[in-house]
C-alpha cells in the first residue's frame, strides 16, 4: 500500500488509540538524548512503508556519500564537509584540511583569551564584537547565549547583524575602541549587511587606534583576496571558512571564533565532541534506530502525506531560547524548495514552516492557538533544563512540558469538562473543550551542557540533509535568497533617484518614502 493510502487511513482515526498502541515502542536513544515518537499519526503498517521508502531513497547511501566527501551539493559541484570541522579523526585529506581551519581559529582564540595576543598598545582585549549575518550570526550567537554563564569575566562579547544602523550602535555602546577586537564573518566577503557594519566599525576603531586599526580586526572568509584588500595591510588576521562548509552549517568553524575567545576553553571543545558523537551514531546506527533518519522520515510523512504545513519547536530550556531562530535558517533555507537538483518540479510538499520559542514562556502566548485553533500543528518538545540545582524548578519545567504534550494529543471532551466542573454554564463548558489530536515529538536530556548542544545541532543537520534526500531537493544551495539581494541592489539606485522602479507598487512606495 502507498504512503498516501496509509495517510488517508490514519487521518480518519483518532490519535489517542494510535498513541496507546505505540507508547514505549517508539523511544530512541542517541548521544546525550532520548526521543519519544509515539504521539504521531503512525502505526506498524505505515512505519513499515516508511522503512521501505528509506531503503528506496537510499538513505544509507546518502549518509555514506556525505561522510566520504562525495558531491552532495550538485548545483555547486561540492561536497558538504561541515562535519569534518568537529571530527576527532578525519579520515581523508580534504576533511583533514577542513578540520585544521577550526584548530587554527581555536589556537588564535587561546592566545587572545590568555593575553598573549594583545591590542596595538600591548594591553589585553576587553571586548569582542562579532559582525555577521545569517549563518555567520545565528550559530555563534546561539552558543554564546546558551553558555552565557561560562563567559570569561574579563571579556565583553557583543553581536551585530542588522543593516539598521542602530544595531551596530548598540553593539559598540560603552566600549573602548582601543581595547576592542572586531570579528567579521562573511564566506563570500561580499555580504552587504556585514560589509556595511564592518566599514562603520573600522571608522570607529580608527578613532581609538589610528593607522594600525587593522590589528584589531579578525576576518573569517572563504575569499582571502577580498578580505586582504579590505584590510589594506598585513596587520589584521584572516581565518579560513572552507568553501565546502555552507553558512548555515558553519557553527563549528572559525566563524564561531568569538565563542572560542569569550567562553571557557572546554565549551567549544565539548560542543564539537558532542557533534562528533552524533556523527558516529548517524553513520553506524541501523536505519530503524537512527534518530536522524527517523526524524527525517517523520518530517517527510507529516508534510508530504499528512498535509501539516508547519511545525512548532518548543524548547523547555533557558539555554535553548535562540534555537528556534537558528533552526529556522537551517531547515527552511535548506529545504524550502519546490525544484530538485535536475531542474524538475517536486511533486509534494517539502519543508514546513518552522517556528516556536521558549517554554514555559510560550504557554502564556501562542499555546492557546496550538490547543484550540482549528489548525493542527505538530509540535516538538525539547526538554533539557539549563540548571539542575533547584529541584522545584526542574520538576515544574518538566511537569509543564509533559502536560502540554499530553493535552495537545488527548484533548478534553465536553463530557470531561462537565464531569469535572458540573456547575459551568454550557456556553462556558463548550469553550473549555480541547479537540486534541495534535501530534508531537518529545526530545529529552537531563540537562543542557555543551556536549548535548553539539549533539543536538548535529542531529538537526543530519535530519535536514536526509529529509532533503527524501523530498528530492538539494539541501546545500539557496537560490531563493539571491534574487532578493539582487533586487535590493537595483532599488538602491531607484531610492536615490538615479533610476525608476519597474514595479508600480514599489515605485509608489519609493515616491511616498522620499516625500
Amino acid at each position: 500500500m502507498s504512503l498516501k493510502h496509509h495517510a488517508d487511513r490514519l487521518k480518519a482515526q483518532p490519535l489517542r488509540p494510535l498513541i496507546e498502541a505505540r507508547a514505549g515502542k517508539a523511544l530512541l536513544k542517541a548521544p546525550g538524548w532520548s526521543a519519544d515518537l509515539s504521539r504521531h499519526y503512525l502505526d506498524e503498517e505505515a512505519e513499515a512503508e516508511l522503512s521501505k521508502v528509506a531503503a528506496e531513497k537510499d538513505l544509507s547511501g546518502a549518509i555514506e556519500r556525505l561522510f566520504a566527501g562525495e558531491t552532495v551539493n550538485p548545483s555547486e559541484g561540492r561536497a558538504a564537509l561541515h562535519w569534518a570541522l568537529r571530527a576527532q579523526t578525519p579520515s581523508f585529506d580534504a576533511a583533514k584540511t577542513v578540520r585544521e581551519t577550526a584548530k587554527a581559529a581555536d589556537a588564535m582564540a587561546a592566545r587572545i583569551a590568555d593575553g598573549h595576543a594583545t591590542t596595538i598598545d600591548g594591553k589585553p582585549f576587553t571586548a569582542v564584537v562579532h559582525i555577521g549575518i545569517g549563518g555567520s550570526d545565528f550559530g555563534p550567537r546561539l552558543v554564546a547565549d546558551a553558555f552565557h554563564d561560562r563567559r570569561l569575566p574579563a571579556l565583553d562579547l557583543r553581536y551585530c547583524a542588522n543593516l539598521d544602523p542602530l544595531d551596530l550602535e548598540l553593539a559598540l555602546d560603552g566600549l573602548d575602541p582601543a581595547q576592542t577586537l572586531v570579528i567579521g564573518v562573511s564566506k563570500s566577503f561580499g555580504t552587504e549587511e556585514t560589509l556595511y557594519n564592518l566599514a562603520r566599525a573600522r571608522d570607529w576603531v580608527k578613532t581609538g587606534v589610528g593607522e594600525k586599526w587593522a590589528h584589531h580586526f579578525v576576518l573569517v572568509t572563504a575569499n582571502p583576496p577580498r578580505a586582504t584588500a579590505w584590510l589594506g595591510s598585513d596587520d589584521g588576521t584572516i581565518l579560513d571558512l572552507p568553501e565546502t562548509v555552507g553558512g548555515r552549517f558553519s557553527i563549528w568553524s572559525a566563524g564561531s571564533v568569538a565563542c572560542s575567545i569569550a567562553l571557557e576553553e572546554e565549551v567549544m571543545k565539548d560542543f564539537r565532541a558532542g557533534a562528533d558523537a552524533m556523527d558516529t551514531h548517524v553513520r553506524n546506527a541501523p536505519l530503524g534506530e537512527n534518530l536522524a533518519v527517523r526524524l527525517a522520515l517523520l518530517d517527510y510523512w507529516n508534510s508530504a502525506f499528512m498535509g501539516f504545513e508547519a511545525r512548532a519547536l518548543l524548547a523547555y530550556s533557558r539555554r535553548l531560547r535562540l534555537l528556534p531562530a537558528y533552526l529556522q535558517q537551517l531547515e527552511m533555507e535548506s529545504n524550502g524548495k519546490s525544484v530538485g537538483p535536475e531542474g524538475e518540479a517536486v511533486d509534494m510538499a517539502t519543508a514546513p514552516l518552522l517556528w516556536g520559542g521558549e517554554g514555559t514562556i510560550g504557554q502564556h502566548s501562542y499555546h492557546q492557538w496550538l490547543h484550540q485553533s482549528p489548525a493542527i500543528v505538530p509540535t516538538e518538545f525539547i526538554l533539557a533544563p539549563g540548571a539542575t540545582d533547584e529541584p522545584d524548578g526542574v520538576k515544574g519545567l518538566t511537569a509543564h512540558a509533559l502536560a502540554q504534550a499530553e493535552v495537545l494529543a488527548n484533548g478534553r471532551t465536553l463530557d470531561e469538562v462537565r464531569a469535572e466542573e458540573p456547575e459551568l454554564p454550557m456556553e462556558i463548558a463548550a469553550q473549555k473543550v480541547h479537540a486534541g489530536g495534535r501530534p508531537s515529538t518529545f526530545l529529552h536530556a537531563p540537562s543542557l551542557d555543551p556536549f548535548r548542544l553539539g549533539s543536538l545541532i548535529a542531529l538537526f543537520e543530519h535530519r535536514t540533509y536526509l529529509a532533503g534526500v527524501l523530498w528530492g531537493v538539494n539541501s546545500f544551495d539557496q537560490w531563493g535568497v539571491e534574487r532578493g539581494k539582487t533586487m535590493a541592489g537595483k532599488l538602491k539606485a531607484a531610492l536615490s533617484g538615479e533610476t525608476k522602479a519597474e514595479d508600480p507598487v514599489t515605485a509608489s512606495l519609493i515616491s511616498h518614502l522620499n516625500d
